[in-house]
């Protein structure tokens, strides 16, 4: 394994394209630690710890933790992904932005474009939202004008800054860079999430079930780390004839192959579209306006994590985006049209719109699997986290008030142990090392795993 690790170091393009992104990624690093001017750190930290399982929490993951810190960084790649779902919304229901995008790389540069313009305004406006929850949290060293211009012009740039990075990422380096950055965010605060941990067990913070808890949590991660692998790597095999046909004195054609589909799809995106639609009603419920309004404050509040409403929303959100995602990463129709021009065919199925609806049935069963497989790696451990707050359920909720309380409330460890983390770290990694994988295959080196075959690679000095 070592010597396979070693030959990316051997292929000069290759070499320069994985230093190329830890250099990118450690720029993303460093600008964590850049404060934004003008707020009281030392009050944000402790409105933090006050609230470490609720919405705040969850931005912050997605933020990699600079929102906690409040650097220039602080709306990380979120503006980013909204502005995407935006348009990718839009080309399903708006038919002149489909147009433009079917028209291949012209149109897709200008569908970038537009979201870049996108991504500053969507992080202007929460500029001011974050700017406006500061003052009247009392978070602000000197309040005014001048503070809410500094922080709406930091924050844009940041968020603008941190776009431009994983672009970066995604042409020059090794690819998937928005994902990587999330990655890189979260690995990051892994230190200080053990470090809580080795708190929890210090302090005896869950009385006896303390050290039992660890364990149990710990085995728990493990579990959940190889039910990630199994599945990301569970895919759906379609046996494919390709025609014999004769060219020449040759005969050509006649072998078999296959088209994997993949369980998930779309990878850890439905999750990350999921939850960053759901932030938006989480950050303006930190408004004092809308905590004194009869009228929003209880609906904000069951949208709060653990709530059944959200993990509702939740569920509602990850089906509908695993959905959306499969549709515009597999098109059916296209499929068939290229099974037929190359002469190839699904045995015992007929060409053209048969093989069409085929392969979107077997599409539309697998999804659901794989979207049902995503809420379930965020559900087990947002119960870990703040627990499932039956309580609070409508009419019925009396019923469950005489449960335990680590039953409705969870046992406030950290979110960098959650499942949603977890599953970016291991999603992000898989497809990473896939990635490298390919380069190396392609320049006739062995991949990482055995599945990836043994090729012979040139000699090494």
């Amino acid at each position: 394994m070592v010597e396979k690790f070693l030959n990316i170091f051997r292929i000069p393009d290759l070499r320069k394209r994985v230093l190329f992104t830890l250099g990118i990624l450690a720029v993303y690093r460093l600008g964590a630690w850049l404060p934004t001017p003008g707020v009281n750190f030392t009050l944000l930290e402790r409105l933090f710890d006050q609230q470490s399982g609720s919405a705040l929490g969850l931005m912050n993951l997605f933020g990699g933790g600079n929102l906690r810190r409040m650097t220039i960084f602080a709306l990380g790649i979120m503006p980013y992904i909204t502005a995407s779902i935006i348009f990718q919304l839009l080309t399903v229901v708006y038919e002149p932005l489909a147009r433009i995008q079917k028209e291949g790389e012209l149109g897709r540069r200008k569908i970038t474009q537009w979201t870049r313009y996108m991504t500053v305004v969507l992080a202007a406006l929460q500029s001011i939202g974050i700017a406006a929850i500061l003052t009247k949290q009392g978070l602000v060293l000197h309040p005014g004008f001048g503070f809410i211009l500094l922080t709406i012009l930091t924050l844009t740039t940041g968020s603008a800054f941190i776009m431009w990075l994983g672009e970066q990422i995604t042409d020059r380096g090794i690819g998937n860079g928005m994902s990587l950055l999330i990655f890189a965010g979260i690995v990051a605060g892994l230190p200080h999430g053990v470090g809580e941990l080795v708190n929890k067990i210090q302090t005896n913070a869950w009385g006896s079930f303390t050290f039992l808890g660890i364990i149990l949590m710990l085995a728990a991660m493990i579990l959940v780390v190889a039910f990630i692998v199994y599945v990301e790597r569970s895919e759906r095999r379609i046996p494919i004839q390709s025609a014999r046909r004769i060219v020449g004195r040759r005969m050509m054609g006649g072998a078999s192959s296959h088209l994997p589909l993949k369980v998930n799809s779309g990878g850890v995106m439905p999750i990350i579209f999921a939850s960053s639609i759901l932030s938006a009603p989480l950050l303006f419920s930190q408004s004092e306006w809308v905590q004194n309004n009869r009228f929003f404050e209880p609906i904000l509040r069951a949208l709060q994590p653990g709530y059944p409403w959200y993990v509702f929303l939740n569920f509602v959100g990850i089906i509908f985006f695993a959905y959306f995602y499969v549709s515009i990463v597999m098109k059916p129709d296209d499929i068939a049209d290229n099974f037929r021009k190359s002469g190839s065919f699904i045995p015992g199925i007929r060409p053209g719109k048969r093989t069409s609806d085929f392969i979107n049935d077997i599409l539309t069963r697998i999804t659901l699997v794989g979207a049902l497989y995503l809420f379930l790696i965020y559900l087990i451990p947002t119960y870990m986290i703040s627990g499932l707050r039956l309580d609070q359920l409508f009419l019925v909720g009396r019923v469950f008030e005489s449960l335990p309380n680590w039953v409705t409330h969870g046992f406030g460890v950290n979110f960098y142990f959650g499942g949603t983390s977890l599953l970016i770290v291991v999603g992000v990694a898989m497809d990473t090392i896939n990635q490298i994988e390919s380069q190396l295959i392609m320049r006739h080196y062995e991949g990482f795993s055995p599945r990836s075959g043994r090729i012979r690679g040139r000699k090494t000095w």
